[in-house]
């Protein structure tokens, strides 16, 4: 699940992580209200307008129609107010949401940490993410951050620096000093790094994070060490250990599909095919999904339907896959293990009664238990469905279907 930079940072102010202060605003009113409360409070004329979306790159992405981009300083009240009233109601498009971008419903007016100092300003990188090979989580962290951190992986991943962290161990002090030093802090700046480091990594555990990004991690001239900005995800299958952080789930930043297939525990994920897939079992369908494209097809979504698929679950799946317009046929691949091969056979053919004409072509290939009374109840239901026996000619029909 992903949250707003706004949530983000108040969930680190919890583990005493300093984060850049802001006030998250619903509209233009709103916004400059907002900024008259930061400029008491922290002084200083400037301010900075963001717009809350669920992407990253807002600072070069542009509002769909203007030269309005996503992230803007305003310098007084009346500025801040016509930032944000250019950004919000906008479909801000960035180099992550692509061409179709998204609709923004919410800014972040924030202070200024850009102020004048007995030392230079710096942004650094710090990220904390799950390494699958190594079964451990590790920091990810450079000297160089910013908005081009892709190109620096990419260009000079020589400045791209991992520490390793043992899950049942945690986070080492060493750990913490060594990743300060590599950054190339020293005296208030580093003991602060340490602090921010260390609290960082309680609170990527406490909060069950499957990902936690800083970017940028600054450095002020008064050498604090403060995020910027904060990307983060949580771990779904924690959430029933956090109720009040699944509270703060924003659908409106979600797929429509895949937020009305949770509703059927249905474990679906939009793709950009022509060939919708109904499948029992992850890995099956990851398999059913990579032989639709061997077959020169495309897969439209990845759905599991699971092992209590019924009559209900199967009809909402067909629902869901043929909202999609680019779907040109349907592939149910089932093997009856935990779910028979019957039930779901039944339960196709009375998603077809009940939708009524289905004009997309459908091909079936059920085995397992109860595989020939499933054949036999589709036989005879007199439905324009194709069966297949080998998943190779399923995905072969599938190919004539849709060429």
């Amino acid at each position: 699940m992903n949250l707003h930079e706004y949530q983000a940072k108040e969930l680190l102010k919890k583990y005493n992580v300093p984060v850049q202060e802001g006030i998250a605003c619903d509209t233009p009113g709103e916004a400059e209200e907002a900024y008259k409360q930061i400029k008491t409070q922290y002084g200083g004329p400037f301010a900075v307008v963001k717009a809350q979306i669920h992407a990253g790159g807002r600072g070069k992405g542009k509002i769909r129609g203007t030269e309005q981009r996503g992230v803007a300083i305003g310098k007084n009240a009346e500025a801040i107010k016509e930032i944000a009233q250019n950004i919000l109601g906008g479909t801000l498009v960035t180099i992550q949401t692509g061409e179709a971008g998204k609709l923004v419903n919410k800014v972040l007016v924030a202070q200024d940490v850009y102020y004048e100092g007995t030392n230079p300003v710096k942004e650094f990188y710090l990220s904390i993410l799950l390494d699958r090979a190594k079964g451990q989580n590790v920091i990810m962290y450079s000297t160089e951050g910013g908005m081009d951190i892709e190109e620096v992986a990419h260009n000079t991943p020589d400045k791209i620096f991992k520490e390793w962290v043992h899950p049942g161990g945690g986070l080492q002090a060493f750990q913490a000093r060594k990743i300060a030093f590599n950054l190339g802090l020293s005296g208030e700046a580093f003991k602060n790094c340490v602090k921010f480091v260390t609290n960082l990594y309680n609170a990527y555990v406490g909060l069950d994070c499957g990902m936690l990004e800083i970017n940028p991690l600054f450095k002020t001239s008064d050498e604090k060490i403060i995020a910027v900005d904060c990307k983060m995800n949580l771990d779904d299958n924690a959430l029933t250990r956090h109720p009040d952080l699944a509270a703060m789930r924003d659908i409106s930043e979600e797929d429509p599909t895949e937020v009305e297939a949770g509703k059927f525990n249905l474990n679906f994920v939009k793709l950009d095919g022509n060939v919708g897939c109904m499948v029992n079992g992850a890995g099956l369908a990851m398999a059913t999904m990579d032989m639709i494209k061997l077959s020169g097809g495309e897969p439209a979504n990845f759905l599991d339907v699971g092992g209590t698929a019924n009559a209900q679950t199967v009809e909402a799946g067909f629902r869901i896959i043929l909202k999609d317009p680019k779907v040109k046929a349907i592939l149910i691949n089932i093997f009856g293990g935990i779910v028979r091969c019957d039930r779901v056979a039944q339960g196709v053919i009375d998603a077809y009664s009940k939708m009524g004409n289905i004009t997309v072509p459908i091909i079936v290939r059920l085995q397992g238990t109860n595989a020939e009374e499933a054949k036999k109840l589709i036989d005879e239901s007199g439905l324009k469905v194709q069966s297949a026996i080998l998943l190779s000619e399923a995905a072969a029909l599938v190919n004539k279907a849709v060429a």
